[in-house]
């Protein structure tokens, strides 16, 4: 059974480490008020550039400090100049990415819109320096999971959802139509919880200025930290894509395209949640296994019961969030958003399948595996998303990143099950959440559009109905008057 504790930290970890992305969910009115739709696009821009910086500047620590956390945690000597030489790193890294990205920003802002006003200065060197900033923060909130410290990891992310939300909401009334104060405001987020985290880890571990790789594998990272790049490609290039191939108002069918994506944040933020409370206690039962490594009954339990979460959370959020919409959007251009809300919602089913299959990899330190086909599930992607656009626009760019999806988790299994035994329950990992995205996506597109709320109730109702066929063994052996 699933502890109370394990329930206590998923929520904690749930609801603090939604707080930075909740910023987007809380500030998205005051965008919509303040900021145009294109202006709103160009922030996206900014934004999902930001996170490419922070993708290099954290070379994959974040996902090294879980693996080697537990292989050195019963020698404090080791694991102390790991985790010390490990930041060390990231700062060096952190300031050489700085100067060059600095150096060459403004060619590259010229390359992604050369008819853009938008200057690199100051906007893309503000991007450059959250991203930055957020690696380091992200590599210590990711050491306080793996450690299971709640509490710290809550504190710090509240402070910086509130003065990221504080910050952004006075500065766009004080300065309409510009980007300096959402991102000023990271800016200044970001770097308290950068400073905050270093003085941590070096007042607790000391400063070593050794190779991090001095006892583990430098491969890993090097895999890794690539592997991230394509994944920031399969989630992030579809804005740039926009931009090159819908000249026509392109930054403004930006905006549009991420206030559907931002509308829909809170089911990826309680989907990071729960895959970060779970991944420490998968890696805990998939590490002391001996021999071939394999699923169990207690490792799928976790993903079922993630998965079913996700399922009703977008049915919930299909019925709900353009109702929500329409009450608080009355600025043109941004309402037409709603059309798409569906269809990028039952792409969450697949990206909670997809983490199923992805986990194996990292725990086994499969990442050369897990590289080549990131690679060519990116190509693949790109390759459609500029084939669909051109036809169906904004709907070829959730076409293609299904369709992506879809590939992704067959290569996975594939390339997996000679060293990784996978044995689930077919009907509650896939046949179960297939069966709701094909409703939706083949209902939608005519009745949802006539009949919205008889529809979107009907989702719901599908989705429970089932669940209740997925755990009906299980609901039976619940005796609600059994005390």
């Amino acid at each position: 059974m699933i502890s109370k504790n394990f329930i206590k930290n998923s929520t904690i970890y749930t609801l603090a480490g939604a707080l930075p992305m909740a910023s987007a969910i809380v500030l998205l009115p005051f965008y919509i008020k303040y900021l145009s739709a294109d202006a709103y696009g160009a922030l996206a821009i900014c934004l999902a550039f930001s996170v490419f910086t922070q993708i290099l500047a954290t070379y994959s620590f974040d996902s090294s400090l879980y693996i080697h956390y537990h292989e050195f945690k019963n020698d404090r000597i080791k694991l102390g100049t790991f985790i010390s030489s490990s930041f060390v790193f990231l700062v060096g890294w952190g300031l050489a990415l700085i100067a060059v990205l600095s150096a060459i920003g403004q060619v590259i802002f010229d390359l992604v819109w050369p008819d853009s006003t938008l200057s690199f200065y100051p906007y893309g060197l503000m991007s450059i320096f959250i991203g930055v900033f957020q690696a380091i923060g992200k590599v210590y909130n990711n050491l306080l999971q793996t450690r299971e410290k709640p509490e710290p990891f809550f504190w710090s992310n509240v402070i910086s959802f509130g003065v990221i939300a504080t910050l952004t909401i006075v500065g766009l009334q004080l300065y309409p139509e510009s980007l300096l104060a959402p991102l000023g405001s990271r800016v200044i987020a970001t770097s308290g919880v950068a400073g905050w985290a270093l003085f941590k880890v070096f007042r607790e571990f000391g400063v070593h200025v050794k190779s991090p790789w001095r006892d583990t594998s430098a491969s890993f990272n090097a895999f890794t930290f690539v592997y991230q790049i394509q994944q920031w490609v399969i989630n992030y290039f579809d804005r740039f894509i926009i931009l090159f191939f819908m000249p026509s108002a392109a930054m403004a069918s930006v905006g549009i395209y991420d206030i559907a994506v931002k509308c829909l944040a809170p089911i990826e933020l309680l989907l990071n949640g729960l895959n970060a409370s779970i991944f420490p206690r998968v890696i805990k039962l998939i590490t002391g296994q001996s021999g071939k490594k394999k699923s169990t009954p207690e490792v799928n339990r976790y993903f079922y019961g993630q998965i079913s979460v996700i399922m009703l959370v977008i049915c919930f959020s299909i019925l709900v969030l353009p109702w929500i919409i329409e009450w608080f959007v009355h600025k043109s251009g941004y309402a037409s958003a709603i059309q798409y809300l569906p269809y990028i919602a039952i792409i969450f089913i697949l990206r909670s399948m997809r983490l199923y299959f992805v986990l194996p990899y990292n725990i086994m330190k499969k990442m050369h595996r897990l590289t080549f086909i990131s690679f060519g599930v990116s190509a693949f992607k790109i390759g459609l998303m500029i084939l669909l656009i051109l036809q169906w626009n904004l709907y070829g760019i959730i076409i293609a990143s299904a369709l992506a999806y879809v590939l992704e988790m067959i290569l996975l299994f594939l390339y997996l099950r000679d060293d990784y035994e996978m044995k689930f329950n077919a009907f509650k990992l896939m046949i179960g959440p297939l069966t709701l995205l094909l409703a939706i996506s083949l209902t939608e597109p005519s009745l949802g559009t006539i009949y919205p709320l008889f529809v979107h109730a009907g989702y719901c109702l599908f989705c429970i109905a089932l669940l209740w066929f997925s755990y009906r063994k299980e609901l039976a052996l619940i005796n609600p008057l059994k005390k």
